[in-house]
């Protein structure tokens, strides 16, 4: 009986269906496919035929930058070792954020990967300030990002120089203040533990997961934000912008505060920033600046990196920053934005 009992096969546990993304897509496009009449039908209103007008020239303009972003911040991950910025950082604080500032020019990424980039340079030794600065920087003066803007603002090329001048400020600034008044008591004792550089063999996984997972995030932002640019477009009469562009400050503050709310990827923001077309190039240029240093998302990748005791003070002194650099840049290269 034991002898039988041994040999016989195993029951193997039955597999349970899981729905995942992909199949939700297939039952949406099988759908739309089987329905295509009585959709066209319903959506054919002049409103929403120029919605989807704005939400697909937003979305096809911004996606190959997108997805070269997210290409470039996964090989930043599996192929560039922290410790290469490490060496060649001064060791002063203050000289250290200049050079980390300019570092982000040469190693572009996204948002959501700069937090943990800057994560891994303070558990690697490199200051905090220097950090922080790159986190800030990368996603905002990147090739990719100028690049995105100059083709989102062709009649403006003075918006790339002032994007950049006014994000430049913003990381460099950052990094000076928490270079003089910064304390390592507000990071959580688990940004600062050292971090393991990634196993020559699994570089490769290592670059596919990351630009997977950041596209999957940032892509979402962006159909977000163009559907929200899309919305606005058609719901807010274009003299309601005209109002704010009359009133620079409220326009300004709007954005800035629109930028928070949006949290659109720095390599899509500059479309949905384009496609208001009636804000003056002032407003749209702090929603430039504002947004890749401090959005809601932002916010919750900081307070999960860092802490909240980071976060809180971190955010709110990012944000008057970057309004306040952005205007300076913006009334110095653009002369008002008007």
């Amino acid at each position: 009986m034991e002898t039988i009992s041994r040999n016989a096969p195993e029951k193997k546990p039955a597999r349970r269906f899981k729905i995942t993304s992909i199949e939700v897509l297939c039952a949406i496009l099988l759908i739309a496919i089987l329905g295509q009449s009585w959709l066209q039908r319903v959506f054919d209103v002049p409103a929403l035929r120029t919605g989807s007008t704005v939400f697909v020239a937003v979305c096809v303009q911004a996606l190959p930058f997108l997805v070269l972003g997210v290409l470039i911040s996964g090989a930043i991950a599996a192929f560039v070792p922290a410790r290469v910025l490490e060496k060649v950082l001064p060791r002063r604080a203050g000289a250290a954020v200049g050079v980390a500032g300019l570092a982000g020019v040469a190693l572009p990424g996204c948002e959501c990967a700069s937090v943990p980039v800057a994560r891994r340079l303070i558990g690697q030794g490199v200051a905090p300030a220097a950090a922080l600065t790159f986190l800030l920087a990368a996603p905002a003066v990147n090739p990719v990002v100028l690049v995105a803007t100059a083709v989102a603002f062709p009649g403006n090329p003075e918006m790339v120089f002032a994007r950049f001048a006014g994000s430049l400020a913003t990381a460099m600034v950052m990094g000076w203040l928490w270079a003089k008044w910064g304390k390592l008591d507000w990071i959580a004792e688990r940004a600062l533990r050292r971090m393991p550089d990634v196993q020559h063999g699994s570089r490769w996984k290592t670059f596919a997961e990351t630009a997977r997972a950041d596209l999957v995030e940032a892509g979402g932002f962006l159909v977000l934000g163009a559907m929200i640019a899309a919305t606005m477009n058609v719901l807010v009469p274009a003299k309601w912008f005209g109002v704010l562009g009359e009133q620079i400050v409220l326009g300004v503050l709007v954005m800035a505060v629109l930028a928070v709310v949006l949290a659109l990827c720095s390599e899509a923001d500059a479309f949905v920033a384009a496609s208001l077309t009636a804000m003056p190039l002032l407003p749209k240029l702090v929603f430039l600046v504002v947004g890749p240093a401090i959005d809601v998302k932002l916010f919750a990748l900081q307070t999960g990196t860092f802490g909240k005791s980071f976060a809180m003070r971190f955010a709110p002194v990012t944000f008057v920053v970057a309004l306040f650099c952005a205007v300076v840049s913006g009334v110095l290269i653009l002369g008002g934005g008007a």
